[in-house]
């Protein structure tokens, strides 16, 4: 998703917040090596909202895959034939080896 992002074009994004949470950002983004207090903000954002995309995405597969597995559980199909050539030539191989 990060890579997919472009710099085309800019938007303005505001916040109102309390004095003391400001001040804690601006020492944070201090300590963090930041230039400014918005390039702090657009990294915590950035890294906060591809972790929630990463999950969801990750819960999605997890959520597919239960569904494959289940189906297949519930809904088995018969061995192809590889697999009935296989299973006879095991037979066949237990039956001289005995």
């Amino acid at each position: 998703m990060e890579n997919e992002l472009t710099l085309s074009g800019k938007a303005r994004f505001d916040a109102k917040i309390p004095k003391a949470q400001k001040q804690l950002f601006e020492y944070a983004a201090s300590l963090g090596g930041f230039r400014t207090l918005t390039d702090f903000i657009i990294n915590a954002v950035q890294e906060k909202a591809n972790t929630i995309i990463q999950e969801h995405n990750t819960i999605l597969a997890s959520e597919k895959d239960r569904e494959i597995f289940f189906d297949a559980m519930t809904n088995p199909k018969g061995p192809n034939q590889k697999l009935r050539d296989a299973a006879g030539r095991y037979k066949l191989f237990i039956q001289e080896n005995k």
